[in-house]
């Protein structure tokens, strides 16, 4: 079969007699080129006095294809919303100063160079603090409100092996030798990683020169949290002994004067997200105890401020917590976490009380519907939230004793008179040992339940996270394409308890596949899926299971394989996430257990394949490196099983659907690949 290019297949996938024709009037359903004008809100800052929302909305810009940021600001009194900080650039990461009455942001508005600047909001004057040669991040005002905390990235000389030559003058040479002596030379979206480290700045709220005030070779980019008294920042590091290699982290205490760090927490396992109490008594931190297992609940603690007496808080909730934010009398501490599916936000008293405060919470990605969400709260407890729903992508709202008030909808113009999949939660129970199995169908528009309609199964990545009730637009395009949508949480999944997340340790894939199967005979039971008319697809973890499931069973029509893991040796030993995957998901390296490696791997089941399969990937992946898809698609190609090869240009695996042109160009193709395959009814 010919190698089919990604324009081609979006070319199949839009283009026939019918739709070749003047449209008389715009779709009533969901279009790949509706992506483009999708919005949606990101990281709410609420103001102390809980008068105003700042947050980050995003569009996207059909001239160039990428996404736009600008920070927008809401009036909780009378809901007025205007933009504050616009126009060329990208603007985000706003805080609030204490008193309220300024706004520190990051923004490339001046040179395209991202730069920390601060906003008046009486008078609306915008300052540059300081000239950065890198991008900052972690932004943290100090209490009295004269000094910025920031992290950035500090070059430093790359290692040679051998002396250089003397290049003549005007001579023109190749690029020299490039040499690297880390384990972790690379990262998925950043390619091969510059040499340096990331440490803790500060500079005047006024202007003036950054002063760095962590160094050595060492990474310190966690949040950062100041001290009420203005003389320390907390952060949080991996500075330990063979730091590259675990994921130990520690809380430490950062003298504002002269650098002096001391370490506050000593154990194995991350201590993360320090943030001290309003009386500078406490400080509260996520972690837990590494025992080596493939997903750890992340617990809240707090210790005294010197970091004697830690104690758990959320040690009887079957559930990882972050974000943590203190109340405004040190009573209790906000946090998110999510459970079934869902993102909401809890308080936690400090005798380890329990209670539920937000709901509904969605995040900022489009292309699959992820758990998350974020949040901030106000001096009198009042709390801005990123909300949606399947059919809404995340908008602004505010919680305060138990209403709720929504004060943006982002996309009201965009979805007017349109229909979108109706998305209903499934019940099912897995076949191998009848456990609840989370599971949500969605229709096609103008669904009619009489009749049979084909079905895609969609799994999710990871395999250590979550599909929920959110927006969309890889669900909302297939079922606008006439298929009933059918996406779960399989064992393995979060936000259902660490058991069930562990289920999967040191076994991966294995039983899931009972529960996705069981999924879809669930799905096929509800009468309107046709049981012949069956299709798979999946990303990362979800393109793993794809490869898996068409390994076992020849019940799927066609398939759809991304981003995959196909051989666990070589993915380790590729991959920007070789410490972590041989650590925690094998327990052995690939050269110690050989067999185990290759019994888990989908390319062993590459000989039982017949399903049609269409293989995807990213050019520049490098957490499931391309090569990875490489060996699937060759493995097919030899079998002569019908395949075909599509790798998105300038793509990584976080990247994978950024860019609204590839991301309803990928949709596309998938589509037209099981269309192909597809029995008409």
């Amino acid at each position: 079969m010919r190698r089919a290019s990604l324009a081609a297949l979006l070319l199949l996938a839009t283009v026939s007699p019918a739709a070749a024709a003047p449209a008389e009037a715009p779709s009533r359903i969901f279009q790949p080129s509706d992506i483009f004008g999708l919005e949606y809100a990101g990281d709410p800052q609420i103001s102390a006095d809980g008068k105003t929302v700042v947050y980050v909305r995003n569009s996207y810009d059909i001239m160039t294809d990428r996404a736009k940021r600008a920070i927008w600001t809401i009036d909780t009194a009378t809901g007025a919303h205007s933009p504050l900080v616009a126009g060329a650039g990208s603007h985000g990461s706003p805080r609030w100063s204490p008193d309220g009455k300024r706004l520190a942001y990051v923004s490339s508005a001046e040179d395209g160079r991202p730069q920390i600047f601060v906003r008046w909001i009486a008078t609306g004057e915008s300052v540059r603090v300081a000239s950065l040669p890198q991008s900052p991040g972690s932004i943290a005002w100090s209490p009295d409100g004269q000094t910025i905390a920031f992290s950035m990235f500090v070059p430093s000389d790359a290692p040679r092996l051998g002396a250089p030559l003397t290049k003549p003058e005007g001579a023109q040479w190749a690029e020299p030798l490039k040499v690297t002596t880390e384990i972790n030379y690379k990262a998925d979206g950043q390619g091969i990683l510059r040499t340096g480290f990331t440490h803790v700045f500060t500079v005047s709220a006024d202007g003036g020169a950054p002063r760095q005030l962590t160094f050595g070779d060492f990474d310190d980019r966690s949040p950062l949290s100041w001290t009420p008294d203005s003389r320390s920042i907390l952060l949080s590091a991996r500075r330990g002994d063979d730091w590259r290699r675990n994921g130990n982290s520690e809380v430490y205490k950062l003298s504002a004067a002269d650098g002096t760090l001391t370490a506050l927490t000593n154990r194995n396992g991350p201590d993360d997200e320090p943030t001290v109490s309003p009386d500078g008594k406490l400080i509260a931190y996520t972690g837990y105890d590494d025992k080596l297992m493939g997903y750890h609940n992340r617990r809240l603690y707090v210790m005294n401020a010197d970091g004697s007496n830690s104690r758990v808080l959320t040690g009887s909730l079957d559930r990882s917590v972050g974000g943590p934010q203190w109340s405004a009398d040190g009573k209790s501490i906000y946090v998110d976490y999510d459970d079934e599916g869902m993102t909401k936000v809890g308080r936690v008293t400090l005798d380890g009380r329990f209670s539920t405060v937000a709901t509904g919470l969605t995040g900022e990605g489009m292309d699959r519907p992820y758990s998350g969400g974020a949040f901030s709260v106000a001096d009198n407890g009042a709390i801005a939230v990123t909300v949606g729903t399947a059919n809404q992508p995340s908008d602004i709202a505010v919680v305060q004793g138990g209403k709720v008030r929504q004060f943006t909808r982002l996309n009201q113009s965009l979805f007017a008179g349109k229909t979108l999949a109706k998305v209903e939660p499934l019940a099912v129970k897995s076949s191998f040992d009848q456990r609840p199995v989370g599971a949500w169908l969605a229709t096609p528009p103008n669904f009619d339940p009489s009749k049979k309609y084909p079905l895609i199964l969609e799994i999710h990545g990871g395999p250590f996270a979550a599909y929920g009730p959110a927006f969309a637009t890889d669900v909302q395009l297939y079922a606008a394409a006439g298929y009933v949508v059918l996406y779960t949480n399989p064992r393995g999944s979060t936000s259902y308890g660490e058991e069930f997340a562990n289920l999967i340790h040191h076994n991966y894939p294995s039983q899931d596949y009972d529960d996705l199967i069981s999924a879809v005979d669930a799905a096929i039971a509800k009468g309107f899926v046709d049981p012949d008319n069956l299709f798979v697809t999946g990303g990362s973890g979800g393109g793993v299971l794809t490869a898996w499931i068409i390994g076992k069973t020849n019940r799927f029509k066609a398939a759809a394989v991304q981003k995959p893991v196909i051989n666990w040796t070589s993915q380790i030993l590729t991959s920007d996430g070789a410490v972590t995957q041989s650590k925690y998901w094998f327990g052995k390296m690939p050269w110690e257990d050989p067999e185990g490696y290759w019994k888990r791997s989908p390319l062993s089941l590459v000989g039982n394949v017949n399903t049609p399969t269409l293989v995807v990937v990213g050019e520049q992946d490098m957490r499931t490196p391309v090569s990875e898809a490489e060996q699937y698609y060759a493995a097919l190609q030899l079998r002569k099983v019908p395949t075909t090869l599509v790798k998105v240009p300038g793509a990584g695996h976080g990247s994978y659907a950024v860019r609204p042109s590839q991301s309803a160009a990928r949709t596309n193709a998938i589509l037209a690949w099981f269309d192909r395959y597809r029995a008409k009814n």
